[in-house]
Formats: C-alpha cells, sequence, structure tokens
C-alpha cells in the first residue's frame, strides 16, 4: 500500500527489485565442464580429418559433406557419452537464420556455439543449404575436426570457374 491509506500504486504490485533475476545473455555453456572436456579431449583423439569426398559441380570443387563429418565425430562423441543436438532459429528482429549446435555429456555439462548463416534464397532451398552449410561448420569447429574442403566457394559471391 502507498503512503495514503486505502490507495493502491502501481508500485504496490511490482517486487522489490532484489527478485527481479534477468539473464542478459544467452549461456553459452553449462556452470561446470570438467567431465565434458575430458570426454571431449578422448572423443578428439579418436577423430581423423574429414576427407572431401563430395563435389560441388557448380564452382568444380572437392568438399566434406555433413555426412562426412557426423561420420568421424558421432562414434567418438557417443562412445564418450557426448550427444550432438543441432538447430535453428529465425530472429525476425535482426532478420538472421542462426544454426546451433550443443554438445552435452551424460553429466549434464554442455556447451552450445550457434552461427548467424546468410541466406542466398529465402526460400526452402536456400533454408537448407544454409542450415547445412551451418551444422557443418559449427559441428566441426566444436569437435576440433578439420575438414579437406574448398567448397567455402559458396561463402563468398563470386563467378563459378568454367
Amino acid at each position: 500500500m502507498s503512503e495514503n491509506e486505502g490507495t493502491t500504486t502501481v508500485e504496490d504490485y511490482l517486487p522489490p527489485e532484489e527478485d527481479f533475476d534477468i539473464e542478459l545473455f544467452d549461456a553459452t555453456m553449462s556452470d561446470t565442464i570438467g567431465k565434458l572436456a575430458g570426454a571431449l579431449a578422448k572423443a578428439q583423439s579418436q577423430m581423423t580429418m574429414v576427407e572431401g569426398k563430395s563435389t560441388n559441380p557448380f564452382f568444380n570443387s572437392k568438399y566434406a559433406s555433413l555426412a562426412a563429418v557426423l561420420e568421424v565425430a558421432m562414434p567418438a562423441l557417443n562412445a564418450n557419452e557426448i550427444a550432438l543436438t543441432q538447430g535453428n532459429r529465425w530472429e525476425p528482429n535482426s532478420n538472421g537464420f542462426y544454426i546451433t549446435s550443443m554438445l552435452i555429456h551424460a553429466s549434464g555439462e554442455w556447451i552450445k556455439s550457434e552461427i548467424r548463416m546468410p541466406l542466398a534464397k529465402k526460400d526452402a532451398h536456400g533454408v537448407g543449404a544454409a542450415t547445412t552449410y551451418g551444422r557443418r561448420y559449427l559441428l566441426s569447429s566444436m569437435v576440433g575436426v578439420a575438414q579437406a574442403d574448398d567448397d567455402g566457394n559458396g561463402a563468398i559471391q563470386r563467378a563459378p570457374r568454367k
């Protein structure tokens, strides 16, 4: 109640300032990551470089597909109790398309990374291409595997080779 008996003000309905528990950032890891870090180090010792076996006919180049990266990473991650989740989101305020990857350990510890991807075309094909490309690069960077890749041409605007 306000100072005047019987009257109510807006402040009467607001909780005290110390009750506000607002997180102003999106967390990128759990409070601890020691068990996850140890398991990821073991998994990395079991991974190899990803070979570029797929061909991009538009640029006449070879690249490591998402399937090839998953083929190298998933057995080692799973053997060390690490799960992978990947998804996407659209941010209407920034007109941004984001790909998110999380590595989650059986202990509950986790790390997350996100990348904003440009959409070459604002249709299903453009979303699918950006999703696949973003998933491949996020997974590779999070688990520390190198890609034999010269498909980066798709990330820049230039004419294809003839």
